[in-house]
């Protein structure tokens, strides 16, 4: 393998480690639910999901749950206050 090769794939272990250099700024997944798969996305600083309660609550325990495994790597705008 070469050199350069070795030196790229220990750096990409090295940022991988390193969730604090990532920032989400548009991102959609597919979310399954207990009940349904839902499609959750969060586009120019909203959150957005395909289930019910989102739709009459504006949050919801699937933008709750992504944004816990995505914390480091989520502006601060994302968090609801």
């Amino acid at each position: 393998m070469q050199s350069s090769l070795i030196g790229k794939i220990e750096k990409a272990k090295r940022y991988a480690q390193e969730t604090d250099r990532i920032t989400f700024t548009d991102l959609t997944v597919s979310f399954r639910g207990d009940n349904d798969t839902y499609v959750l996305s969060y586009v120019e600083g909203r959150w957005r999901c395909s289930c019910h309660y989102f739709s009459t609550r504006g949050t919801c325990s699937h933008c709750m749950a992504l944004q816990k495994v995505l914390a480091d790597m989520l502006p601060e705008d994302a968090f609801p206050s």
